[in-house]
């Protein structure tokens, strides 16, 4: 063994780590930077160094998000044999609890990086009080991906999950790309960011359903279990319709043109994954409605922000 190969991870130890970042999470990500995007160059204010800079941040923001729910379920006991849901890397072995550390300061150290020269860009550092500003919402990024279950006092167990989630995928995302590169703010925004908010929820909501019996038994008091799986599902139906009825009000408020409600076509979608949920009881089942519901929040977004710039 020569020494350049001698330290390469082995396949499954490579497998272990991708599977460890759900990359499969990341199109949730990049849904609210994409709305945000879009709704700047509805305002002829689009900045693709930004935007670019905005996706990196983003990625290794959910990353390290991915990272520390892995370590943080295994901690505390989320993450064991009866467990419905995918593998995790550390309850099953494949990767030490500290490696998964080490792997999080990493993650969190080019997180910081990628985020200061994205405010940096953005403002200039004569736009000091701007650059505080954003480097303190990154701040608050950075302990909201390792706090959700990785922390002492982690707020996914204590059913606050569903609120940072609105708040980070979407007012933070949408709101905060559209603001730096317009450098402007209009209450108004609160009602497109909030439906990517809200879809956002709509994809940990299919999770944490899953996920009841295991949760329960760890005292992680996620809204469903706290609800219970009919009302949880109830919620569900909520979070759907109230994403679209806030595109729909917004659409309206500052219609120019018939192209703005072209989100409406997403609709059957909504309604689709919305059955599915209400009729899947079995949560194994409930596994591919996840992903259907990450590409069904992408499709939204893309077409709710896609028809404020063709308006």
């Amino acid at each position: 063994m020569t020494p350049d190969t001698q330290h390469l991870p082995t396949p499954d130890k490579r497998k272990a780590w991708l599977s460890a970042m759900r990359l499969r999470t990341l199109p949730l990500a990049l849904a609210c930077i994409m709305l945000g995007a879009f709704l700047a160059a509805a305002d002829d204010k689009l900045d693709g160094v930004v935007v670019v800079l905005c996706v990196l941040t983003a990625v290794l923001l959910q990353i390290l998000s991915n990272l520390a729910n892995d370590y943080g379920d295994s901690l505390h006991g989320a993450d064991h044999s009866e467990r419905l849901g995918p593998a995790r890397a550390v309850q099953s072995g494949a990767i030490t609890p500290q490696a998964m550390k080490r792997a999080m300061g990493l993650f969190a150290g080019l997180s910081a990086v990628s985020g200061l020269a994205l405010v940096v860009v953005a403002f200039g550092l004569a736009a000091l009080p701007l650059v505080l500003l954003f480097l303190a919402l990154g701040a608050a990024s950075l302990w909201a991906a390792v706090n959700y279950t990785a922390g002492k006092r982690p707020y996914g167990y204590a059913g606050l999950g569903d609120l940072f989630v609105l708040l980070f995928f979407g007012w933070v995302g949408a709101i905060g790309t559209y603001f730096l590169q317009t450098q402007t703010f209009s209450w108004a925004l609160l009602l497109p960011a909030s439906s990517a908010g809200l879809l956002a929820v709509a994809v940990l909501n299919v999770n944490n359903i899953r996920d009841i019996v295991s949760d329960k038994q760890a005292g992680k008091r996620s809204i469903p279990v706290r609800l219970g799986p009919e009302r949880a599902r109830i919620y569900h139906w909520c979070l759907l319709m109230m994403a679209f009825v806030l595109a729909g009000i917004y659409a309206w408020f500052t219609y120019q043109s018939l192209w703005q409600f072209l989100f409406v076509l997403a609709a059957p979608l909504l309604v689709r994954h919305g059955t599915a949920v209400q009729r899947t009881h079995d949560p194994l089942r409930l596994n591919p409605l996840l992903k259907q519901m990450v590409f069904t929040a992408l499709i939204f977004d893309f077409l709710l922000g896609l028809g404020q710039v063709m308006g």
